[in-house]
């Protein structure tokens, strides 16, 4: 049976343009299609305008007639996060709350991807300022995952997750600032990698926050990289530019002999790993072992009193900012994002430093133990999707970080960690739907083209995968 349009990698829609096997008119409404088929179930989606990507893939389809491509990506359908100002749109952010307001332009991922060709065929959801691991939003229809619509997408790339599942085109955009990529990648069975801070030029910068691609395989996710690693002098974290090829990711076998890879199964913090997930995870490391890794068992390094204090520091932020909007707009916002930015007010001066103290001890233990080992595999998430409704795994304003514990030290840390799938289990939800799982693989800071060649190293180690979910 071949493979339908919207399924087709981003490489393989290209060297299809190139043979004209088929257009960038034909790819977008059939992805077009795919999303009219699960968008009901799923609502992942913002500012879906099919005349409008239809008219950039006419303008794409002349181009590819000429033989002169606008750039590596001409035609290809993405999707943008909805934090991700696109020029003319608002940016909601996920809330009522946010005063609907065009952008002035485009923020340097989405410009990347459009200067290069890419077909813009939607925005995606996200919840409320991204705070949430859900698609739980006061703005946007709630999204849920296409493996098991009961359960949550993961967030706070929400849509982005479902989007890649679901099959609305090969390319999808998300951001991460404690796993916001990563684990709806996870919980989605998709590729998300955050790459090292600074890598990708975002507007605005803030200190852990990442915008990286969010794509079915490895080797897109580095097509991606070539275009969204280009500079930008709007983010003054951006790092210097660098001749990477990235093409290595995709074109070059790492040797694995020898590889120091640290092996991380307890977060030391949070919820406990789910026996499934364990076990794929161990699974994985054995695998990397058998092609002469060299795996090591490393102690849990992250601790309650850590992760306490990144959550009371990022309560106190959400507090004042939610403290700057109008009566109108604060009483917009999610109640337990309220909830859980309120329980920040009795915080002292020296309170606040000791919670912002703890996003520096996190990054220098982070630091430390990756001294010893190339790269480190851990779960993404130590957890299942919770379902859809919920605000995060415990549904408890109070205890929303809870599943981080895998994924935010590298935020912290700043080292470049992507998300793979790595089995499948039962789903707590409905009887006979299986769920993906996710494995994390971290490297050293700025390693991020190593982190996509172990990435891809795995996908060929793994062996067959499930066929991702049809609609309804």
């Amino acid at each position: 049976m071949s493979t339908a349009l919207h399924d087709l990698s981003a490489h393989q829609l290209l060297s299809g343009y190139k043979a004209r096997d088929f257009s960038p008119v034909d790819v977008t409404q059939s992805v077009l299609a795919q999303i009219e088929r699960w968008e009901p179930h799923i609502a992942a989606t913002y500012l879906l305008r099919p005349e409008a990507a239809l008219a950039q893939a006419r303008a794409s389809e002349a181009r590819w007639l000429k033989g002169a491509p606008q750039g590596s990506l001409d035609g290809v359908p993405v999707t943008i996060k909805d934090n991700i100002a696109t020029q003319g749109d608002p940016t909601p952010l996920g809330t009522r709350a946010v005063t609907l307001t065009p952008a002035a332009a485009d923020a340097p991922p989405a410009a990347r991807m459009l200067e290069a060709g890419a077909v813009f065929v939607a925005k995606t959801t996200m919840p409320d300022y991204g705070m949430l691991s859900s698609g739980l939003s006061t703005f946007h229809p709630l999204s849920r995952n296409p493996w098991d619509v009961a359960l949550t997408p993961g967030g706070s790339s929400a849509g982005a997750g479902s989007a890649a599942a679901a099959g609305y085109g090969p390319l999808h955009i998300g951001t991460d600032i404690g796993g916001s990529i990563r684990l709806p990648a996870a919980w989605c069975g998709v590729v998300g990698l955050k790459p090292s801070l600074g890598r990708v030029p975002i507007d605005p910068p803030y200190m852990g926050r990442a915008a990286g691609p969010m794509t079915r395989t490895v080797a897109d996710a580095a097509l991606m990289m070539q275009v969204l690693s280009l500079p930008d002098g709007r983010d003054h974290m951006n790092l210097p530019p660098q001749a990477i090829d990235w093409s290595a990711a995709w074109t070059q076998d790492k040797p694995l002999k020898g590889v120091r890879i640290g092996l991380l199964l307890a977060a030391g913090c949070g919820l406990p790993v789910e026996p499934a997930i364990e076990a794929a995870v161990r699974h994985a490391a054995h695998l990397f072992e058998a092609q002469g890794a060299v795996v090591t068992p490393v102690s849990p390094f992250m601790t309650p009193e850590l992760l306490d204090g990144l959550d009371h520091f990022w309560r106190m932020r959400s507090m004042v900012d939610i403290d700057g909007l109008t009566p109108q707009a604060r009483a917009a916002v999610l109640p337990c994002i309220r909830e859980w930015a309120d329980s920040a007010r009795g915080m002292s001066g020296a309170d606040v430093f000791r919670a912002y103290t703890a996003t520096q001890t996190v990054r220098t233990a982070t630091t430390r133990v990756m001294q010893g080992f190339d790269y480190l595999l851990s779960p993404v998430s130590p957890n299942a999707p919770a379902p859809a409704e919920w605000p995060s795994p415990t549904n408890d304003p109070l205890r929303g970080l809870d599943h981080i514990g895998f994924t935010v030290p590298f935020n912290m840390g700043e080292q470049p960690a992507i998300s793979v799938n790595c089995g499948y289990m039962d789903s707590p939800a409905t009887p006979g739907a299986v769920l993906p799982i996710g494995l994390q693989i971290a490297g050293q800071r700025f390693d991020d083209l190593g982190v996509l060649q172990m990435a891809r190293a795995f996908e060929q180690l793994r062996g067959p995968q499930r066929e991702f979910p049809h609609p309804p």
